[in-house]
């Protein structure tokens, strides 16, 4: 890319991650099906579409927040009975004299040993595990908000990507019609050579801008069939599927977005920012239950079952027992707890406070690209029909022998770079768009009411 209006786009899209590479497990996915000789038209919604069923990254995140809810799970089970049972039959014997009771004949036995029984055991009162408790759930929140995240960052990729292809379809576009305005010019000059009006200069000029063309096709088709392998790869297309892309997403103008209104919604509706949330939540009850480490806790133990010799003689028993637990002195062990989770605490709290800067930032700087990548366009298009004014007068020149085609091979240049910055420019806009909604929050749902146009 000539300009950076991608890195722009992939900056300001990770918030939650230190570096944007492709590398990134965002940039991979999970095929699905066989690939088909006919080809598959692909449109900008069907794209989001598959990126959200089948993208490496949100699979990823997905699994992690099932992963949070079975740790959450975990902690409840301290505060929940827990139930047991038993069911054993042994034969022994026994030396009293071992137990401390001499005896003329102190070993006894063989004898049988029914035991069946069902034990529960309670706690009553334990703070730590109920703020233990509180603090897994958080983390499950943020991992269910990281999700939601992440779906904003696929969406925002797979547009990239599939405006990044189009981007290099209009290049073959304008390159062919280039190739079609050399050829042209070309005889031109050769019809114009043999009147005696031109020398041979002009002719080979307009061979070697012919030969120019020809190149630019080459790397122009190269340009698109990659940009296609990116795209086939992020959003889960089987290997070797041939498809189109069947939307062209033209300008649309961004109105009634005001930065008041986008850092509000930013700062209610980003997965992010309420993830962050939730986190520094998740370490403020650790810290909670790592201080209740160092009071008493309650417990209760109970157990029924019948015992005998065998099962038709055995006799119902039953244990019920309170048992209140006083810490005293474990080495200093809850001391160090307490140290670690006061510094994951304000680790959580500085994260948090400046993903709220990082937010102010991130849609401000959004808000400066759209209304540059604006101007940008509405400059560039003023200078594509200039460019074309001007090959068309030196056309003329050539015709009317005033001029050699050396005006002519310059002012197709010019056209040509118009026309490559008027396709840089919609795309920067339109990647401008797209980052602005998942800036504010709203990418899964307000991504293709910004871009416009497509279906």
């Amino acid at each position: 890319m000539r300009l950076n209006w991608k890195n722009t786009a992939l900056i300001l899209a990770i918030t939650a991650a230190p570096a944007w590479a492709q590398t990134s497990p965002f940039y991979g996915s999970v095929p699905q099906g066989e690939a088909t000789a006919q080809p598959l038209a692909l449109s900008a919604k069907e794209t989001v579409t598959r990126a959200l069923q089948y993208n490496l990254g949100l699979i990823l995140q997905q699994e992690g927040a099932r992963s949070a809810t079975g740790a959450r799970g975990v902690a409840l089970a301290d505060l929940r009975p827990q139930f047991t049972g038993s069911l054993g039959e042994r034969r022994q014997v026994l030396n009293l004299e071992a137990f401390g009771f001499p005896a003329p004949d102190p070993i006894v036995g063989p004898f049988n040993v029914f035991d069946v029984r069902v034990g529960v055991s309670q706690p009553l009162l334990d703070l730590r595990a109920w703020h233990a408790a509180k603090a897994a759930s958080f983390e499950e929140k943020a991992a269910t908000l990281g999700i939601k995240s992440a779906r904003e960052l696929v969406v925002l990729l797979s547009m990239d990507l599939y405006l990044e292809a189009i981007a290099a379809e209009s290049r073959i576009e304008v390159v062919r019609a280039q190739q079609e305005t050399a050829a042209q010019l070309l005889k031109q000059a050769q019809d114009l050579k043999a009147s005696g009006l031109v020398a041979g200069i002009d002719v080979v000029r307009a061979e070697v801008q012919v030969q120019n063309q020809r190149q630019r096709r080459i790397q122009a088709d190269n340009n698109f069939e990659k940009a296609k392998l990116k795209l086939a790869r992020a959003i889960g297309l089987p290997p070797g599927q041939v498809f189109t892309l069947t939307d062209k997403i033209p300008y649309a103008p961004l109105d009634g977005v005001t930065l008041d209104k986008a850092l509000a919604d930013a700062y209610a509706q980003r997965a992010d920012y309420l993830a962050a949330r939730e986190r520094l939540s998740a370490a403020e009850a650790s810290q909670q239950a790592t201080a209740a480490q160092l009071l008493p806790s309650l417990r209760l133990d109970a157990d029924y079952g019948t015992i005998g010799q065998e099962a038709g003689n055995a006799h119902p028993t039953y244990t019920l027992a309170a048992t209140v637990r006083v810490p005293i002195f474990e080495g200093g062990r809850t001391q160090a707890k307490k140290i670690e989770a006061d510094a994951v605490a304000r680790q959580r709290r500085a994260e948090y406070d400046d993903l709220r800067g990082r937010i102010d930032m991130d849609v401000r700087t959004a808000m400066l690209d759209l209304n540059a990548a604006t101007q940008q366009l509405e400059a560039v298009q003023t200078t594509v029909a200039l460019a074309n004014q001007e090959l068309a007068q030196a056309r003329d020149r050539l015709a009317a022998g005033v001029s050699g085609n050396l005006e002519v091979v310059q002012a197709q240049e010019t056209v040509a770079t118009a026309a490559d910055h008027y396709i840089e420019a919609l795309y920067g806009h339109n990647v401008a768009k797209a980052t602005l909604a998942r800036a504010v929050g709203g990418a899964e749902v307000g991504v293709m009411n910004f871009l416009g146009g497509a279906r």
